[in-house]
């Protein structure tokens, strides 16, 4: 169907005269007689009845026209969808519960005027930065494990997100009643991470930690979810598993959870915001300064980080 032959009918329905549409659309009044013809050829049916005092809508007139409406909404919203400045600012959080989630509802709460569209694209570094090569999302959050200048001419990355760990365990383990815990003691205890993808950037950076401390992570296991998981661990005496400080878990009162700060050094987990330095979206300029305001550096923290984070 015609869109700008049911936008014609719709303005000289509202205009109530084919002369004041043809003004309302610039177009001439022949044009518009032509677009409402060819309308009714179209659907097979008479829109207008005209007389010596104008025109009046038919019966399938007025059938038609809250459809003809609806289809210029439609229209509008499938052109802002995917018009820079007039959509949403689609961003890749990977999860919604680690710390890229947290700092993007965070600036919401800063800018809540801007659109966003939270997608968790379920894909490592290399795949989401093609997500963001191919304009599937406008950013997304990974940590970069190659050097800028074999990235992908467009993309740019700048680092905004150094995420500590905590050790999280139940009651009953060893390490539960610490305020804080080192890698050292860390090496004495199982870390179970079950379903970790091999070949990932976060499965790097745990290779490189596990090397760096001597540290056993478990990946043995079926994954049965998150809950699962935290159940598992409230249960047991032995198992812990490691956290971001801004990952979101609940779980509830009874299981006695306990979240460690790990230090001496603590280990960080360095997360980028990636992008297509060509992006128009004027959103993307406030959620980089905003990010890059949020980044604070502890310098009177000694930390740890993988080679490719330094």
């Amino acid at each position: 169907m015609n869109l700008d032959a049911v936008r014609t009918f719709v303005a000289a329905v509202d205009a109530g005269q084919f002369q004041d549409a043809a003004a309302a659309l610039s177009i001439t009044q022949q044009a518009v007689s032509k677009r409402i013809a060819a309308l009714e050829k179209d659907l097979g049916v008479r829109l207008f009845t005209r007389t010596a005092r104008g025109t009046h809508l038919t019966v399938d007139g007025q059938t038609f026209l809250p459809h003809a409406r609806e289809l210029l909404r439609a229209e509008a919203r499938a052109d802002a969808s995917v018009r820079p400045g007039r959509r949403a600012l689609r961003v890749d959080v990977h999860s919604r519960r680690i710390a890229p989630a947290v700092l993007l509802q965070d600036f919401h709460r800063a800018h809540p005027r801007i659109e966003l569209d939270v997608v968790t694209l379920d894909a490592d570094v290399h795949a989401a930065m093609a997500a963001v090569e191919a304009g599937t999302v406008d950013a997304t959050f990974h940590a970069v494990t190659v050097a800028a200048r074999h990235l992908p001419a467009a993309i740019r990355t700048t680092r905004v997100i150094d995420e500590y760990h905590e050790l999280l365990v139940g009651p009953r383990h060893a390490l539960a009643n610490a305020r804080v815990v080192t890698p050292a003691q860390l090496a004495e205890h199982r870390i179970w991470m079950p379903g970790m993808a091999p070949g990932t950037e976060w499965s790097d950076y745990y290779d490189e930690l596990a090397a760096a401390f001597g540290l056993t992570i478990d990946l043995v296991g079926p994954v049965f979810g998150n809950e699962a998981l935290l159940a598992e661990i409230a249960d047991s005496a032995e198992l812990a598993t490691l956290a971001g400080v801004r990952t979101r878990y609940l779980w509830p009162d009874s299981y006695d959870l306990r979240r460690v700060p790990v230090r001496g050094p603590a280990p960080v987990y360095p997360m980028s915001l990636i992008w297509r330095d060509d992006n128009p979206h004027p959103a993307l300029r406030a959620l980089r300064a905003y990010l890059a305001s949020r980044r604070v550096q502890a310098t009177d923290i000694e930390v740890w980080l993988p080679p490719w984070g330094q």
